[in-house]
């Protein structure tokens, strides 16, 4: 959590100094994307989180907390010293990133789950065919003996 928040920190102080040196919020893009995905990891951690004693659950709240109001104020400076929609149109592409970034793991996962089986069914298959093949050895061997 500290980590997302230290890249947190970061981001909004590229921005902030961005604009304040009376420069476009365009010039401050990586850091504004730098800002979200620090944001979704902490987030993501903190759903992922089972269960925590009280000061983790504070410390959490707290870190989600700084960080809504800096999206806050990211917002306010989107409004004033960009175009008009810049917000929503921001917020419009995020969901659809989000979207397609769990497209995207699902994806994959689904990929990895059918190699793992296809591995699996090849291994029983030639396990099998190992055996049969054993099987027979000692078949023959046993009629050479009688």
């Amino acid at each position: 959590m500290i980590a997302e928040l230290v890249a947190i920190n970061a981001a909004f102080a590229v921005v902030k100094e961005t604009i304040s040196n009376g420069r476009e919020l365009a010039q401050a893009g990586k850091a504004i994307s730098d800002f979200v995905n620090a944001k979704e990891d902490l987030e993501h951690k903190h759903r992922k989180q089972k269960s925590s004693v009280f000061g983790d659950d504070f410390e959490t709240f707290m870190a989600i907390e700084e960080v809504r109001q800096k999206e806050k104020q990211l917002q306010e400076w989107m409004q004033l010293y960009g175009r008009p929609y810049l917000w929503q149109d921001w917020v419009k592409f995020q969901a659809e990133a989000r979207k397609e970034r769990q497209r995207v793991k699902a994806e994959r996962q689904r990929k990895k789950d059918e190699l793992i089986e296809a591995v699996g069914i090849f291994s029983i298959v030639a396990i099998s065919i190992l055996l049969f093949i054993a099987f027979a050895y000692f078949l023959v061997k046993k009629k050479q003996w009688l």
